[in-house]
């Protein structure tokens, strides 16, 4: 027979059960949670740079996909010359050919839709920490880069200057395309088309192609067929 001092035992057992049973919840979320493996550590070459004119932090770990690392790859396009650049935008890489066996590659921000450049241009010359000097067209879009444009001199080099530690330059014809290469790339930013036209990498990356880079190599840039991940960034 169900006695009211049982029934009340069995009600208090209850719960306790009901009280017991989250936390054994909780302890398995916890311990979900904690299997998660961390990201991978980048490589040391993503580290800091002390030894140039403006400092460059470190690329924290988990920030960048690792497919977008700077690697030494097959090289896809083995009967181009040594010191060709190709860019790839919908697969955001450039590629420098090393020999007609490797390349090394590396991952880059593109240009936004309507803003993308395409073509074989040549590697005219190269800069360390260079000025921005914003072309007319971009202060037709955007009247606040005044102070920057041509006539002004453009804007120094260092932390904000969107340029970032290097820059490649690239003309057609003699004539220059108002295009480059260049550093200034944030982790987030990498990988996506979000720039006005020109190709944008890690500054560790871009200091490390610009010691490569030969000057009146030629550059291909191919053309996108993909949609822009974002409106430009400048």
């Amino acid at each position: 027979m169900l006695t009211r001092r049982s029934f009340t035992f069995l009600s208090l057992a209850s719960g306790l059960t009901a009280c017991v049973q989250p936390q054994d919840n909780a302890v398995t979320r916890a311990e979900s949670v904690s299997a998660v493996p961390p990201p991978p550590p980048m490589p040391e070459f993503y580290g800091a740079i002390t030894d140039e004119p403006f400092p460059i932090p470190a690329i924290p770990p988990g920030s960048v996909r690792p497919e977008l690392w700077r690697q030494e790859v097959a090289n896809p396009w083995p009967e181009r010359v040594r010191g060709t650049i190709v860019v790839d935008p919908d697969a955001r890489l450039l590629f420098f050919l090393q020999s007609p066996d490797r390349a090394m590659r590396y991952g880059v921000s593109v240009g936004a839709q309507g803003f993308s450049w395409s073509g074989t241009a040549r590697l005219q010359f190269r800069r360390e920490w260079p000025r921005w000097k914003v072309p007319d067209s971009m202060i037709e879009r955007q009247p606040e880069l005044e102070p920057y444009s041509v006539a002004n001199g453009g804007m120094d080099p260092g932390p904000g200057n969107p340029m970032g530690a290097r820059a490649l330059y690239l003309f057609q014809n003699g004539e220059d395309t108002l295009y480059r290469i260049h550093g200034g790339a944030t982790p987030e930013g990498l990988g996506r088309a979000v720039s006005s036209g020109c190709i944008r990498m890690l500054d560790q990356d871009a200091i490390d192609l610009h010691d490569r880079a030969i000057h009146g190599a030629d550059v291909i840039v191919f053309p996108s067929i993909q949609a822009s991940d974002a409106p430009p960034l400048y």
